[in-house]
């Protein structure tokens, strides 16, 4: 007894939209702090020790939301770089710049932090880990200018000595620590 068989390619339905959004959502690796956002204390702290102007830009280096290139570029009027390795975050900070009216001055990145080209930046903000600091010092060192500034939330950078250092007070919250550095020449 022979089976007939219709020949008819095996019809599945596409593959949900979401679903292909799964693997553009994931980081490239697992990120080197989890997203903690800095405080608007801290914020304008970091913006008050490193004083963006309009020839400046910006970089946050594991940006989140955006909230600290965000804040600098509104209050300064300098131009703003967003980095982070985690796709969802950098989508979120480039919604939260267009709600603020400034996204036309952030470029997005989506990318580690330790091959980012950071020879365009004249201003740096941070708020990583202590080891996290020192493994990106020499990095910093290296492709930013002479005179740049260096700014982290809570986290210092070992033997290299901050220029100035400012106490933030949150409620709820320790005091902690924004520190300063300027590039020194070579």
């Amino acid at each position: 007894m022979a089976l007939a068989f219709a020949s008819t390619a095996c019809a599945y339905p596409d593959v949900p939209a979401a679903w292909q959004q799964i693997d553009r959502d994931r980081p490239a690796r697992e990120p080197d702090v989890p997203y903690e956002p800095s405080s608007a204390r801290a914020i304008d702290a970091m913006i008050t020790l490193g004083q963006p102007g309009p020839s400046d830009v910006v970089y946050d280096l594991g940006c989140g939301d955006g909230r600290v290139v965000i804040e600098a570029v509104k209050r300064s009027g300098a131009r703003g770089v967003c980095v982070d390795i985690d796709p969802k975050l950098v989508r979120r900070a480039r919604e939260n710049a267009t709600r603020a009216g400034v996204a036309n001055r952030i470029d997005f990145l989506t990318q580690d932090l330790f091959v980012t080209d950071l020879h365009g930046a004249t201003v740096v903000m941070l708020f990583l880990w202590p080891e996290v600091n020192l493994r990106l010092l020499p990095k910093l060192l290296r492709e930013l200018p002479p005179g740049a500034r260096i700014v982290s939330n809570m986290h210092d950078m070992g033997s290299f000595a901050p220029t100035r250092a400012i106490t933030v007070n949150v409620a709820m919250k320790p005091p902690h620590r924004v520190y300063l550095w300027s590039v020194p020449a070579p």
